[in-house]
């Protein structure tokens, strides 16, 4: 399941219902105190990570309530339910209008020890007499309710399945009169959906920004405590089976405690009733990190802290795509903090590789230029304080995102800057990113791009949008040079895609644009590193060549990986489940196959010598020459 969006209402300073969305990375930024925190912190307690406290009631709230509401996608085909028997959400009826779930957990303030008190699915129910509860009834409740709609349940196989029994009822009405209302979660079948529906989420982790008074200082600021929690979400089925084995047998006992206390006083026996309480698993584990000199992480620096926090996540990324077998969610409050900043475009550049896992999702805050300018303009949400206090968020191409940030954050343009290279997206920066780490590694003379990205010598921007740190260093007008590179996309003789783009670039003082002589920059990497990559992930593909020059190579990735697990890619018709895919299929040929080449596979591959003439171009604008004469074939006249 992935989260897509967070709804809160009278938490902190959001009195009316505030919405955010969210993508597999995103970044909430905005000033001091405008309420980055509060909705992590809102994540932290639906996810039953935190606990409320009265103090999170918005104060203007006369009934105390606060209400947290999460939504999200990509949903089980099937829970099971009713003693292994199967069932859906979309045949229970508790999806939205978009096939998206939206479970709204409501929590009363205004008590000693603030607690939860309602758990609901906003969803299409139907509303019709006699059909809209049949969630909440028993099995005897539900075979007489049949009886009175005149319900037939003789094609039934088993009327002891309750979901069997409710569908069959659903559909003998011939209008349901479906609306969009609460659905509990806390009674009966509509329980049982949700005890099972919860092995299904998401796992939840969050680091707080440095809080040295927090209670939980030691869980913030310690990695290892996700770990327990991740692993512990991978055996939760076997943990479940343990946990109602002991239940069961523990209910014998005492039932069988309270008969004979019958035999000898009944009166007594009829006030006793066995009650079973369980604690969370991974409150059965604690871990820490500690030093030669035996200090542990909690008490070494905040900088300390946090570079173990970036390799934490570094080793993770490495790691997730083999290990886990549910989502997580990675929620980190001002990774900036205590470090340097060539650390601080480490650490993002480790969460962007995170994300690359099917199923990892990474939300951080942010109010820090330096950290805010490298993001991925789509990943953005901005929140800003209207004058009446109500925040409202702006995500890309929203209102002059950019100029707004820019005069929140007090970005100012870097002067260190000594050339823009503009891709295509952000895929194409880890590309060349690694093609220049790997022929560097072979001892090459080529830049070492990344290494002068974190210096802040070059700025790579994608393509096609406004991006905040072209954008902030452009505010001045700082006249440095430009090289772009663009995927071709058509076959020739047909022109470029973006010929005309190209052409003008070419026509202005400074900047230079190419184009691939491939259809785009995947079909640079060679197959054999491709094989690799994924036999990293446990992935077997059959590649016995290398693609041709304009495949759609990511598409045939994705459809070589579906295919091999034994699916026929062409019953895929849900064209948000191919785009998925096609584009975890992009994020891996960038982030590990291109690290996979070598000198020799890129020439075999790049016959035409594109990559390494395009490092050439950049050397040269970064040393401060011209381009002079013919730059290559592929560029736009």
């Amino acid at each position: 399941m992935k989260l897509i969006k967070l709804k809160v209402k009278n938490f902190r300073c959001y009195k009316d219902e505030f919405e955010i969305s969210f993508d597999d990375l995103t970044a909430i930024i905005g000033r001091n105190d405008v309420g980055k925190s509060s909705l992590m912190d809102a994540l932290a307690i639906f996810f039953e990570d935190a606990k409320i406290e009265k103090s999170d009631c918005n104060v203007f709230e006369p009934l105390a309530k606060v209400e947290i509401t999460c939504v999200f996608s990509n949903l089980p085909e099937e829970l099971t339910i009713d003693d292994s028997s199967l069932t859906s959400l979309q045949n229970e009826y508790l999806v939205d209008a978009c096939g998206h779930l939206q479970i709204r957990k409501i929590y009363d303030c205004s008590l000693a020890l603030p607690k939860q008190i309602a758990t609901d699915a906003l969803a299409l129910h139907p509303s019709a007499d006699g059909y809209s509860d049949l969630l909440q009834l028993k099995r005897d409740q539900l075979k007489s309710r049949a009886q009175s709609l005149g319900v037939n349940l003789d094609s039934i196989p088993d009327q002891r399945i309750n979901s069997l029994v409710r569908l069959a009822i659903w559909q003998n009405c011939a209008e349901l009169n479906l609306q969009f209302v609460p659905v509990s979660l806390e009674k009966e079948g509509a329980k049982q959906v949700w005890s099972s529906l919860i092995l299904h989420m998401p796992s939840f982790v969050l680091f707080k920004s440095d809080r040295a008074s927090s209670d939980q200082d030691s869980e913030a600021q310690d990695p290892l405590r996700s770990a327990i929690k991740d692993a512990i979400k991978s055996v939760e089925n076997e943990l479940q089976q343990i946990q109602q084995r002991v239940e069961e047998e523990v209910k014998k006992i005492a039932e069988h405690t309270v008969k004979k206390v019958q035999e000898m006083d009944p009166a007594l026996a009829t006030t006793l009733n066995p009650i079973i309480t369980t604690k969370k698993w991974d409150s059965l584990f604690q871990t820490s990190i500690t030093g030669d000199n035996g200090i542990s992480l909690n008490k070494r620096g905040s900088g300390v802290r946090r570079l173990i926090l970036l390799n934490f996540f570094r080793a993770k990324a490495e790691k997730i795509a083999t290990d886990r077998n549910s989502s997580i969610i990675y929620a980190i409050e001002e990774p900036e903090t205590s470090q340097h900043p060539n650390n601080q475009r480490m650490l993002m550049s480790a969460l962007m590789q995170l994300t690359v896992a099917e199923g990892s999702q990474v939300v951080i805050t942010t109010h820090t230029p330096m950290l805010a300018r490298g993001l991925p303009q789509n990943s953005i949400r901005y929140i800003e304080e209207q004058a009446n206090s109500e925040r409202i968020v702006v995500t890309a191409g929203e209102n002059d995102i950019n100029r707004r940030i820019a005069k929140s954050l007090g970005i100012l343009p870097d002067h260190t800057v000594k050339l823009f290279i503009g891709l295509e997206g952000k895929n194409d920066i880890n590309f060349l990113n690694g093609i220049s780490k790997i022929l560097i590694s072979a001892g090459e003379d080529v830049p070492n791009l990344e290494e002068l990205e974190a210096r802040g010598e070059i700025i790579f921007f994608p393509l096609g949008g406004s991006n905040l740190a072209l954008w902030a260093s452009r505010l001045n007008q700082l006249n440095r040079p430009e090289y772009y590179i663009f995927d071709r996309d058509m076959m020739p003789p047909t022109l470029p895609k973006y010929h005309d783009v190209m052409r003008d670039i070419n026509g202005r003082q400074g900047s230079c644009a190419v184009c691939t002589s491939r259809r785009e920059l995947e079909n640079y990497i060679h197959s054999d590193a491709i094989s690799e990559a994924y036999i990293a992930h446990n992935i077997t593909l059959n590649l016995s060549q290398n693609f041709q020059s304009f495949d759609d190579v990511p598409t045939l990735v994705a459809k070589a990986v579906y295919e091999s697990s034994g699916n026929d890619w062409g019953n895929l018709t849900d064209h948000k489940k191919i785009k998925s895919k096609v584009d975890r299929a992009k994020l891996i040929l960038n982030s590990d196959a291109v690290l996979r080449m070598t000198p020799q596979r890129l020439t075999e591959i790049d016959q035409e010598n594109d990559i390494r003439r395009w490092l050439r171009d950049i050397q040269m604008l970064l040393n401060g020459e011209s381009l002079i004469g013919d730059v290559g074939n592929n560029i736009a006249a």
